[in-house]
């Protein structure tokens, strides 16, 4: 018996020998795990000190070298400055002795003539005039040609300068949509029983569908935004798989109110983007629908936040009103998608801006930048080179579609 209980302490003692053992290997490996997990997240810690650093180091440089070059330029400012002071007392010295000379040579010429000091005057000025009339000629000429040359070559400059500010993308006009079809199957619901389907699109969208091609429709027409809007809804009814005359209706009535949102939210967007904000709601409508209004092949939206670019660059050039100049850019073509109201777009420009009280010098703006009234203010005259800048640079305009069909129905 003595002995069993022997074997069983022996037994236990060897149980929780090995059980220390685990509990040890267990506190090593999660002490080992612990340490390596300190140490990454030192690790990380340094490393994203260190970015910290290098990147406030890289600021400091930048700032430094902007400081040095406003620095630089206030030194030759001052030098020119300084340089310009010089010339000017200079003059004045020459001018002076000038002065002083000639009030000598009169009362010598007035003693020794017996003339009275009016007449010797009349006298020397007389054989001087003669004398340097070509070499005054010559000199103003001179002048002339320099003032011009460095008036032209400031002009280009400034220009020049603008309009890489007001870089953008050119985009084409289009008449045509495209919609894939999964296959050709889909073309007979979307013509529906004696065509009722595809007459039914047509009168909700306003556009012409060509189901001629294989596995595609084509949506024809002039007006960007129908085109959108017969497009989007046409993908819907395809995904939709029930086509039929009022379900088309429905979709499109959605569709045209989604389009609606998206060209607030387009107007929104340029607003912001050249500056401006809280403008009225109808304005900013309006603006939007340069999303899908096209001038001479020129995208409104690309064209008015090109010219604003290129008007905000002259203005500071020039010292000119900047927001004046930035809200004539905006608004000088929103008469273009005024579609309720007849008029050119100018006078339906000019009576929108009265209208919502904008200042007058953005409605001069408006009024004049196509010539059809003076341009009374150096805004104005910014806003009309901006946008003969603009509209003139090669390839951003082409003949518009619209126009060439009246002069063909005219014909």
């Amino acid at each position: 018996m003595f002995q069993n209980l022997l074997r069983k302490l022996f037994t236990n003692t060897k149980q929780q020998a090995e059980i220390t053992a685990k509990f040890e290997q267990k506190a090593k490996e999660i002490f080992l795990k612990a340490n390596e997990e300190a140490l990454k997240i030192r690790q990380d810690s340094e490393r994203e000190a260190h970015k910290i650093v290098t990147e406030s180091l890289e600021v400091e440089k930048r700032l430094a070298r902007k400081e040095q070059q406003i620095e630089d330029r206030e030194n030759q400012i001052n030098k020119e400055k300084q340089q310009l002071e010089k010339t000017i007392n200079l003059n004045e010295s020459i001018k002076k002795e000038y002065e002083e000379k000639r009030e000598t040579i009169m009362h010598k010429l007035e003693k020794v003539a017996q003339l009275t000091k009016e007449q010797a005057r009349n006298l020397l000025l007389q054989g001087w005039e003669e004398k340097l009339k070509a070499d005054v000629a010559k000199r103003i000429k001179q002048a002339e040609e320099e003032i011009k040359s460095k008036v032209d070559e400031k002009a280009k400059e400034i220009l020049t300068e603008a309009m890489r500010f007001g870089a953008t993308d050119a985009v084409s006009e289009y008449t045509l949509s495209v919609v894939t079809l999964p296959n050709d199957d889909y073309k007979g619901r979307i013509i529906g029983k004696d065509g009722r389907n595809v007459r039914a699109f047509e009168v909700a969208t306003g556009v012409d569908v060509d189901l001629e091609e294989e596995k595609v429709i084509h949506l024809s027409s002039f007006d960007a935004m129908r085109r959108e809007i017969a497009r989007i809804s046409l993908e819907k009814l395809i995904k939709d798989g029930r086509i039929q005359p009022q379900r088309i209706e429905e979709i499109v009535t959605k569709t045209r109110e989604e389009v609606e949102k998206t060209i607030f939210l387009a107007g929104e967007e340029l607003t912001h983007k050249v500056g401006i904000y809280n403008l009225p709601t109808e304005i900013v409508k309006l603006l939007g629908r340069f999303k899908f209004r096209f001038s001479y092949g020129q995208n409104m939206i690309i064209h008015t936040l090109e010219e604003t670019k290129i008007g905000v660059a002259l203005a500071h050039e020039l010292g000119a009103d900047v927001n004046i100049v930035k809200l004539g850019c905006l608004l000088h073509d929103i008469g273009k998608v005024i579609t309720d109201k007849e008029g050119s777009h100018v006078d339906l420009g000019v009576e929108l801006a009265k209208r919502h009280r904008f200042p007058q010098a953005v409605i001069d703006c408006v009024a004049s930048h196509h010539e059809d009234v003076p341009m009374n203010s150096t805004e104005a005259v910014i806003v009309y080179i901006a946008d003969a800048v603009s509209g003139g640079r090669p390839g951003a305009r082409h003949e518009d579609f619209e126009e060439y069909l009246k002069r063909i129905k005219t014909i």
